[in-house]
């Protein structure tokens, strides 16, 4: 069955902006942000960007000032974690000379460098409980003063936030000012993490490889089916960042290659699990990734079908009386290898889930409990299975 939801009609105001800024991907959620972002742009709002580490965040200020009125105007990013809380105050606001030890000239700040732009501040929940109150003001009315002055100065700046910590958690902890949430979480826009992205993960390795390519002038490489069956369900803890750091090693001691399986899990952190199911977005499911699951659970099952037949069917006596166990099926007989080594079903992928699951309830005694936990999927989504396919 289809998802229907990865066929959501894409607007054409999306796809000029994923053109515009080379965006790879046509995730239902990722597609979802974008258009969020979209909307708000010419609405001079605050925006809170929100999403795990690597996943991306930092392109939506860009596309929200691009697409907005302050297009002409600076933008600048700020990065509130890197910067040592002595001298934040003096980053954002400026400070007058002697204001402290090493101020030896008057400095502006990023918010009177960005008037009439947009600021982005990256991990904003880095920010000292002094520096959030500035930045209230800031929100509040405009005005703001720097390090070692009494003079109120005005800025007119559009803030665009982004953080990977649960503000309300933070806010729970007095790590975080309420109203400094709320100001700035007018509009809040939440970036998918790289797992629930399914098929756009071999979509971006494939871009990311290229580039690779065309910037050190290697051979290209490509990636086997297997490879990017092994994409889809590992969980990159790391999101896009950790993708596009792998992507590059293999590109680089695979020049010209088609990189399997084995390649990409030795490039992958000691002790990852290739194969753990991927977690899903909230209120988002995958019917692509659960059959993607399903189809490398059918590649694996074959030994272990065979040694569960062994002990439980009594052996077939062969005409030369020989005790021999019951043939299994290959899983090589359900697939085969085309000219370029891709993968492809001779039956219907229907009957391949049907096939498999069949076999594995068979195997388990009718148990159902165990046959989801052995094809890694919810004891739900079996139900559903049997009842979709006609199991009895």
């Amino acid at each position: 069955m289809p998802d229907t939801a990865d066929q959501t009609e894409i607007s054409a105001e999306v796809k000029r902006a994923k053109q515009r800024f080379s965006i790879i991907g046509d995730n239902p959620a990722f597609i979802a942000a974008i258009e969020r972002a979209l909307k708000v742009a010419p609405i001079d709002l605050s925006v809170l960007v929100t999403g795990e580490s690597g996943s991306g965040k930092e392109f939506f200020p860009k596309l929200i000032h691009q697409f907005g009125a302050r297009k002409h105007k600076k933008y600048i990013a700020v990065n509130c974690g890197a910067i040592p809380e002595g001298t934040i105050d003096s980053e954002l606001f400026g400070h007058e000379k002697g204001a402290f030890t090493g101020a030896v000239n008057a400095r502006k700040g990023y918010f009177e460098e960005a008037d009439g732009g947009t600021i982005f501040l990256d991990e904003v929940a880095e920010l000292p409980l002094t520096t959030q109150a500035r930045l209230l003001r800031v929100l509040e009315s405009g005005e703001f003063l720097k390090v070692g002055s009494s003079t109120v100065q005005k800025t007119d700046v559009r803030i665009v936030a982004a953080t990977n910590v649960d503000l309300l958690k933070a806010v729970e902890k007095g790590r975080f000012r309420e109203d400094l949430y709320y100001r700035l979480s007018t509009v809040v826009i939440n970036v998918p993490p790289l797992r629930s992205r399914g098929a756009d993960i071999p979509l971006l390795a494939r871009k990311f490889a290229a580039d690779f390519s065309e910037k050190y002038m290697t051979a290209p490489i490509a990636f086997s089916e297997e490879a990017r069956r092994a994409m889809m369900l590992y969980r990159w803890p790391g999101n896009v960042r950790q993708l596009k750091n792998v992507v590059e090693q293999l590109a680089l001691f695979h020049a010209g290659d088609t990189v399997g399986r084995d390649q990409l899990l030795d490039t992958l952190p000691p002790g990852s699990d290739p194969v753990a199911p991927p977690t899903l977005a909230h209120h988002e499911h995958s019917f692509e990734l659960e059959r993607e699951m399903i189809w490398q659970t059918l590649l694996s099952l074959k030994e272990e079908i065979a040694a569960l037949r062994a002990k439980c069917e009594p052996t077939a006596v062969a005409a030369d009386g020989d005790m021999t166990p019951p043939s299994i099926p290959s899983a090589k007989s359900l697939i085969r290898y085309n000219a370029d080594d891709d993968l492809a079903l001779l039956p219907p992928l229907d009957r391949m889930e049907r096939d498999t699951i069949a076999a594995a309830l068979e195997a388990n005694g009718g148990d159902k409990k165990k046959t989801a936990a052995q094809l890694n999927i919810s004891l739900r989504t079996l139900y559903r299975k049997i009842k979709e396919l006609d199991l009895t």
